[in-house]
């Protein structure tokens, strides 16, 4: 069983920046893909960021590819979200995920692919 848990969200201003963090407890962390996913009032979930530990690779949606980067304290258990340069379109509750298929290459940008979600954290830019 893995626990997944986000903070960091909030209000922003249009340009400005914000970090999320997605703390984990149980499981083998450094093993699992860690994903960052997103949905909007009215909008289906969609797939943000993801990275994979083990194969080294990271793996961003266009909307945000520039802007924002996800990274990884393994020792700590936690993911992160940097985003920068936040538009008011950026709005939504964003949610971090665990993939913990060990065995699956890439980075998956399905939410089916993904066993283990936090919460949620808001995330509003104004205008």
């Amino acid at each position: 069983q893995v626990l997944l848990v986000e903070s960091g969200g909030g209000l922003v201003q249009a340009g400005g920046s914000l970090r999320l963090s997605c703390s984990a407890s149980g499981g083998a962390f450094s093993a699992y893909t860690m994903g960052w996913f997103r949905q909007a009032p009215g909008k289906e979930r969609e797939f943000v960021a993801g990275h994979s530990w083990i194969i080294g690779r990271t793996d961003y949606a266009a909307s945000v590819k520039g802007r924002f980067t996800i990274s990884r304290d393994n020792a700590k258990k936690t993911a992160y979200l940097q985003m920068n340069s936040l538009k008011p379109e950026d709005t939504a509750v964003y949610y971090c995920a665990a993939d913990t298929d060990t065995g699956r290459v890439g980075v998956r940008r399905d939410g089916g692919s993904y066993d283990y979600w936090g919460q949620g954290t808001q995330v509003t830019v104004s205008s």
